[in-house]
Parts: C-alpha cells; structure tokens; sequence
C-alpha cells in the first residue's frame, strides 16, 4: 500500500492501434507492472511465412499501479484511456489476471476467443451444424446450444465446441 492507503490493483488499458508493446516497454520504464498476453501466429506473405507473436487482445494492455498513478499511465505515449465505468478507472479482480497468467506460463496452445455469455444466441460456424442457430448454456464443464420451437415450447440440447460458434 502506498501513503493515501489505496491498494494496487490490475487495470486494461486501451491503447492506440499496434502499439501495445511500446505502450507495455513505456510502462515497464516508468516502474509500473505492465503485462501483455501474446500469442504467437504465422504470418505469410508472397515470398516468405513467419512466426510473430501478436497481443492476445489487440488494443489493449494491462498495467498494475495504484490509482494515484493514473495520470503518469494516461500520459504514456500509445494509451488512449483506463478502462472503467462512468468516466472512473476500474480494476480487474486479481483472479482474472492470475488465470492468463497462469495460462501464459504453459506450453498450451490458447488464442482469443469472442467474449459469449450464457444465454447469448449464437450461430455454429463449421461441423455439421454449420449455419444452426441457438442460445449458448453451459452444463457443468461443457458448452451447449440449445435449439427451441417455441410455439410448442419445446427445446433440445447439442453439445459444442466454444471454437464453432459465434454471437449472433
């Protein structure tokens, strides 16, 4: 804790279009915990293919520092503003943090994934399934679409991967 008693918390940044590397270097500089989830993908141009490592959510970066550093974190060149609700920056739960850390730690391959809560109609987008639509649920680990004629109020369930849907 620092002198007013504010703890340090984990914040997003949005940054500027490509620029969250300088903005997470800039940080790291300034003696402020930057963290940048990477992910790495191959790039093929006409004459070559490469291996880049490319920001798992690209736009933004996240730095822990406390709330009286807001404006020294605004201020980097690259950061467009911190995240939050009405005009105030909100923190990230710790937890969250900790589980891309965490994954950032293994050899697992992960990648981004459209943000889908339970109860959002989504449309499958390959298998056999292409093109069905339904709402997402979740029983115990597994994601499922469910598939409803409501005129007889009735509905059926298919089990599916989180990869082959996307929100409608």
């Amino acid at each position: 804790m620092n002198q007013t008693n504010h703890p340090l918390h984990w914040y997003a940044l949005w940054t500027r279009s490509r620029h969250e590397k300088y903005v997470r270097d800039q940080l790291a500089g300034k003696g402020i915990e930057p963290l940048l989830p990477l992910v790495k993908r191959k790039n093929r141009w006409k004459d070559r293919t490469k291996e880049v490592e490319l920001p798992l959510f690209p736009g933004y970066c996240f730095a822990r520092f406390f709330i009286e550093e807001c404006l020294s974190v605004v201020k980097a060149r690259g950061v467009v503003k911190v995240i939050g609700t009405d005009h105030r920056p909100e923190p990230i739960p710790d937890e969250e943090i900790q589980n891309i850390q965490q994954l950032m730690t293994h050899s697992l391959p992960y990648d981004s994934h459209p943000y889908i809560k339970e109860g959002t109609r989504v449309r499958i987008i390959r298998g056999p399934l292409e093109g069905l639509e339904g709402i997402l649920s979740r029983k115990d680990k597994h994601s499922r679409v469910i598939i409803s004629i409501h005129l007889i109020q009735q509905s059926t369930a298919v089990e599916i991967d989180m990869g082959d849907i996307v929100p409608v």
